[in-house]
């Protein structure tokens, strides 16, 4: 059996990913107000979640591409 590698960009955007839906937490939470004025606003944090599962999508492509690719050679 042949080892499973991570496709380089499925770890890139999943790291990406999760700083935003992290980030999108924290400004929900009303823990960086004080940090910039677009934090003021609970929109920000909302957009930060809709970009961190555009980012978690956007990683799961190679992956799901990989995973079948090697399911065909098999």
């Amino acid at each position: 059996m042949k080892p499973h590698h991570w496709p380089w960009t499925f770890l890139v955007f999943s790291t990406i990913g999760t700083a935003l839906l992290l980030v999108g937490i924290a400004a929900l939470a009303g823990m960086l107000k004080g940090v910039h004025p677009l934090f003021g606003d609970d929109m920000a944090g909302w957009a930060l979640i809709v970009s961190a599962v555009a980012a978690l999508l956007t990683g799961a492509f190679p992956l799901v591409l990989r995973r079948l690719a090697e399911r065909e050679a098999a």
